[in-house]
């Protein structure tokens, strides 16, 4: 089908008021955060969309998946727009995005199973807020929260800031309902657990909108109590010790919300009023007064038990904690920046057995520096801990010397994922924590899973066999 043929159908189904077309939007949902210096620029180099289509019902969704099967076009599913690694771009021309955002009812919350059933464009903010109101909390806060849609969390397996204790979005979904392409609607129902084969859960987990679409969502809820928290920082010389620590806390058992270590150059850029040349420690005790008060005590006779580590005033460390997420208003600010001063940065996130970790920050710092040029920044940091290892966040930015914009992505920033890559499939670890894929590291997907791919593979073949569900992303083109 032609661009209009495509345009005229779309109006077929859900009707011509919710079919967008216009040129400058077209540009915007070509590309996701990836490429946001191009974006800043007014650069667009992707394919652009044959529109952007405004979904409301499941029933809608279920025929827009038959009819872009049976055409063969390939379709973009979108919710909050957070996304960082080119998970939303439009590789394939005359794509359709297909945004839930207008799919925000919130069916329940339920305080006496705990918890709360909503359509997938729900923010998760104003979800939050609600379930704060009355005493409970969905445990999720990732940095993006502001932004983020129930949906977009659940398709890019997202994690939040308080993992350690709550865990990520897989230990809180419930169930959910989702579209496949073959316009079949699927429920998964909310039961605490069940033994009955597979979780097929995991199916539409983390599918980055490349086997089918999220429509509705039900999480887990907890009781919220924000008076019982407990704030602890602590200045090191090196990131070895701080990763030995983390792993203590993990292992012996503490369940602090937040367990995080800076390097020296990240903690000067978020700690710079008390870190100096530091690496920093923080974690957060939460949940019922005699477990949060239990939780630090525990915490703060391990760390002080290493006379290396200098107690910070906690005060620090609240001041930081009210200032995590993202702010609209300061990612304006922060395009003007980077216009004006022409240096931007980046993140990208690992993870790896306890063992491992501190080699593969190691080599990746070493490489960087040795490989890449008009670095301002690198560093990194651990947010997630488990009691078999954690992630790295590796933070880097760089000034744009004698480029044009497209050409940033090349000698930049994928030049530096791909060492970050490199170096954690070569000890063992995961080449994304949480971010996901998306269409930047799908290059290292079959090393990634090695002999698993089989099982990858076959799940697309299985339920997208036309190839019309996010082409590019987790599944290369081949």
């Amino acid at each position: 089908m032609n661009r209009a043929e495509i345009v005229e159908s779309l109006k077929k189904i859900v009707g011509p008021d919710r079919v967008i077309t216009e040129e400058g939007l077209l540009k915007e949902a070509s590309v996701d955060r990836f490429r946001k210096y191009e974006n800043i620029c007014g650069v667009y180099t992707q394919p652009l969309p044959a529109a952007i289509l405004y979904v409301e019902k499941s029933a809608e969704v279920a025929e827009l998946l038959k009819w872009a099967s049976s055409q063969g076009v390939n379709l973009v599913p979108r919710a909050g727009v957070s996304a960082t690694e080119g998970g939303l771009e439009t590789v394939v021309p005359d794509s359709v995005v297909v945004d839930c955002s207008r799919m925000k009812r919130i069916i329940s919350i339920d305080p006496v199973n705990m918890q709360a059933t909503c359509e997938a464009g729900v923010s998760l903010q104003v979800l939050d807020d609600k379930c704060r109101a009355l005493g409970l909390t969905t445990g999720h806060s990732p940095q993006s929260k502001p932004l983020a849609l129930m949906g977009g969390l659940v398709a890019t397996r997202s994690i939040g800031q308080f993992s350690t204790l709550y865990g990520g979005i897989e230990d809180m979904l419930v169930g959910l309902e989702a579209v496949f392409p073959n316009g079949q609607i699927t429920r998964i129902k909310n039961v605490p657990r069940r033994a009955a084969g597979p979780d097929i859960r995991q199916v539409v987990l983390g599918n980055e909108g490349g086997l089918c679409y999220i429509t509705e969502v039900t999480v887990k809820l907890f009781p919220y109590y924000p008076e019982n928290n407990h704030f602890m920082g602590y200045l090191l010389a090196d990131m070895k010790l701080g990763f030995e620590i983390l792993r203590e806390v993990m292992v012996k058992g503490y369940k602090p919300s937040i367990a995080r270590l800076y390097d020296h150059e990240d903690g000067a850029y978020h700690f710079s009023h008390f870190a100096g040349d530091n690496c920093v420690l923080i974690f957060m005790a939460e949940g019922p007064a005699g477990v949060a008060q239990a939780t630090a005590a525990g915490i703060k006779a391990l760390v002080e038990a290493h006379p290396e580590c200098q107690a910070v005033d906690p005060k620090h460390i609240e001041r930081w904690f009210a200032h995590l997420n993202w702010d609209p208003k300061a990612i304006a600010e922060e395009r003007v920046e980077i216009k004006e001063t022409q240096n931007i940065g980046h993140t990208t996130e690992i993870s790896a057995n306890w063992s491992e970790l501190y080699p593969i920050y190691q080599a990746v710092i070493k490489r960087v520096r040795a490989e890449v040029p008009d670095l301002t920044l690198l560093g990194g940091h651990s947010s997630h801990g488990y009691i078999n290892g954690a992630n790295i966040y590796f933070v880097y930015y760089y000034n744009l010397v004698n480029i044009k914009p497209e050409e940033e992505i090349s000698k930049y920033h994928l030049a530096i994922k791909k060492i970050i890559v490199e170096e954690t499939l070569a000890r063992g670890g995961s080449m994304c924590h949480h971010h996901g894929v998306g269409k930047h590291r799908v290059a290292w997907i079959k090393e990634e899973y090695g002999s698993s791919y089989y099982i990858l593979k076959t799940l697309k073949e299985a339920f997208d066999p036309n190839k019309i569900m996010n082409m590019g992303d987790i599944w290369p083109i081949e």
